[in-house]
């Protein structure tokens, strides 16, 4: 069986407030042997985030989030140097100090409308930048006015279109960006649902797509189920289906699960292995 086709990013939250996994990995030393676990499993991609992007969350000050943040990425570095290391955030500075420590992806959840100057500094550290579509902020984007669309499909690709012209004026080369339709950010269940349904024009704006499906309300609203860490096998369903039209990363929390059904879904679908 051949390399698989999708990517896995293991989600690392370093917060108190995450809405799936908030305080589990807060202290370094957790996080830095969780984060060796995903890579064991089989993530290829490991994104520390210090500010949760829940809905409603509070804002985190820069100092608060860089705390957080750089001794992971610094220690993960030095344990797994060559490990690909993405840094969630919408501030330059935190970015900035994550690339310094080691990070060599910036994933930005505002997609480049929080910090004006994030793909200027992924160009001038010749990092990979995710640019994902949100309206407003984790604390209003579930608001009804950011939920209101007269076609979802279309508005997002519009938005990802621009900040894609946006981050190569600013000197990032296009097989450097990676475009995320933002799933569960400023959406309801069916928005999500019609994104999915939709991803090949996503991926028809010519970058790298990104897709986080994982343990997501619109999930839960599916199968009514309403803790976030039961979600697992409508996680896995949607991870499939990602893989199915080649994503190229799918950002997950429970990496060996979803790392073992795509070594299975890629050994049935591959012919030369039949």
């Amino acid at each position: 069986m051949g390399q698989l086709k999708s990517q896995l990013m293991g989600i690392l939250n370093v917060t108190p407030d995450s809405f799936s996994d908030g305080g589990q990995w807060i202290e370094p030393q957790r996080a830095l042997e969780h984060a060796t676990t995903m890579l064991a499993d089989g993530a290829q991609i490991i994104d520390i985030g210090g500010e949760s992007t829940r809905p409603g969350a509070d804002f985190i000050p820069v100092e608060a989030e860089i705390s957080r943040v750089v001794p992971v990425i610094a220690g993960l570095k030095k344990l797994q140097p060559h490990c690909i290391i993405s840094i969630d955030t919408r501030k330059s500075a935190v970015a900035k100090a994550a690339l310094v420590a080691g990070a060599t992806m910036l994933n930005d959840i505002s997609g480049l409308e929080f910090s004006p100057d994030m793909a200027s500094l992924a160009a001038e550290y010749d990092a990979n930048l995710v640019i994902m579509h949100m309206r407003g902020r984790p604390d209003t984007m579930q608001n009804s006015a950011n939920l209101n669309y007269g076609n979802v499909v279309d508005e997002v690709c519009h938005f990802l279109d621009k900040a894609i012209t946006k981050a190569v004026n600013a000197g990032v080369a296009l097989d450097k960006i990676v475009v995320d339709p933002g799933i569960g950010f400023s959406k309801n269940y069916l928005q999500n649902i019609e994104l999915l349904k939709n991803i090949d024009k996503i991926k028809a704006l010519g970058c790298r797509v990104l897709v986080g499906p994982s343990r997501k309300a619109f999930i839960g609203q599916a199968l009514a189920i309403t803790e976030p860490e039961n979600r697992q096998w409508g996680t896995a369903g949607v991870v499939a289906y990602l893989a199915m039209l080649n994503v190229d990363i799918i950002r997950v929390h429970d990496v060996r699960e979803m790392a073992e059904m795509l070594k299975i879904f890629e050994l049935c679908r591959s012919r030369e292995d039949g």
